[in-house]
């Protein structure tokens, strides 16, 4: 009797730090889309797309009071900068972070290196997912349209990668934790729906919008495969792996091809690192999305795949709020009345769906894995 109690007070001590580890995720993610925004802004950035342009610092000076944009090509330039220098950063804050946890981490990095065909190939599939495809999506929605758009766009990407951890890795979903799932991905996109009606109405750009379709899909992918990865390697140890192979990506591939097209991009890269205002925005953009992904990947074997980016969704709520903290209202949410009230109802439906998820028994997820229980059973 007294190893059955223990067992269930560790099994609920497990459950509460999945939940507490996706709920920083959210917070941290939340967080990330501020310097995401601020750094479409810097001087540096819009002299490179110049530079790209053709055009040199007054004619860049020009048209941005103009209110006209870079030309794609220019403007997507930097955007794999931007996302190449992102990576980079969440690397070296990882390797900080393995530092600080001890030999014991390098010891693991290195077996799950050698075992390349268990665990590794998982870590490339979610370094491609989520770096070419979600964080480059991010970066582009961000710069095209803005951080309260990019956060948005790709909150519905719990529902993929409930779908494929369900289908793939087997992995059991019970209906209150798909209804609290729901509730979140609803509440979260009824934040700005009215907006996002409002920009397609008026005929916004197609890029800004096929970025946020690149996050929703490549996150909601990427969660499935990280989970599968973990099965065989240690979450600090993946999330590391994973961020060192896509900073791999983007500086030995992406980033020399832009600069065999002839763009300055590392001239421009030092010129960004060694502003110190633009350097303070990289060191946060590294924190933030670097302990995000710590605790998004350490809630994947503790509460499951579907749970934990359910949760995690919550970001879309934490990064309107920091939004307007940081450049106010009018600027993250706007002044119509409508737009407001979305983003008030959206909020409590976010809130209701986590408490739903929250109240769930612990008992249904004391076994992440399909087990072919009864229908009642996974209720």
């Amino acid at each position: 009797m007294e190893v059955d109690e223990k067992r269930v007070a560790t099994h609920k001590k497990r459950v509460k730090i999945g939940y507490t580890m996706a709920l920083f995720c959210a917070l941290f993610w939340g967080i990330w889309y501020v310097p995401g925004t601020f750094i479409w802004n810097f001087d540096v950035v819009n002299l490179f797309q110049g530079a790209i342009d053709g055009l040199n610092g007054f004619e860049v000076d020009a048209l941005l009071e103009a209110g006209e944009a870079f030309s794609n090509k220019a403007f997507l330039a930097a955007a794999v900068l931007i996302t190449g220098l992102n990576a980079a950063f969440v690397m070296l804050a990882y390797l900080i972070w393995n530092l600080a946890l001890g030999k014991a981490k390098f010891s693991e990095m290195k077996r799950s290196i050698r075992e390349m065909k268990a665990c590794t190939k998982y870590y490339f599939l979610g370094a491609i997912c989520g770096g070419p495809c979600a964080i480059l999506g991010s970066f582009i929605a961000m710069g095209y349209i803005g951080g309260a758009f990019a956060a948005v766009a790709a909150l519905a990407y719990p529902v993929i990668g409930t779908l494929l951890s369900r289908t793939w890795l087997g992995q059991k979903i019970s209906r209150r934790a798909m209804a609290g799932v729901l509730i979140i991905v609803i509440g979260s996109i009824t934040i700005y729906a009215i907006s996002l009606f409002d920009e397609l109405q008026s005929g916004g750009s197609l890029i800004g919008y096929i970025g946020g379709l690149m996050a929703l899909c490549g996150w909601g992918i990427e969660g499935a495969v990280a989970a599968k990865g973990i099965d065989v390697s240690e979450p600090d140890v993946a999330i590391t792996m994973r961020f060192g192979l896509e900073t791999l990506l983007w500086w030995v591939i992406a980033i020399p091809a832009l600069a065999i097209m002839s763009f300055p991009v590392y001239e421009y890269a030092w010129k960004m690192i060694s502003d110190p205002v633009v350097l303070l925005s990289l060191v946060m953009l590294g924190l933030t999305f670097g302990f995000c992904y710590v605790t998004w990947y350490k809630s994947f074997p503790l509460i499951g795949v579907g749970r934990g980016q359910g949760i995690g969704s919550l970001y879309g709520v934490c990064a309107v709020i920091f939004l307007i903290l940081f450049i106010g209202v009018d600027g993250a949410i706007g002044s119509d009345i409508t737009h407001q009230a979305s983003l008030l109802i959206g909020a409590a439906l976010c809130t209701v769906g986590t408490l739903i998820m929250f109240t769930e028994k612990t008992d249904s997820v004391e076994c992440l894995r399909d087990t072919g229980e009864s229908k009642e059973e996974q209720s």
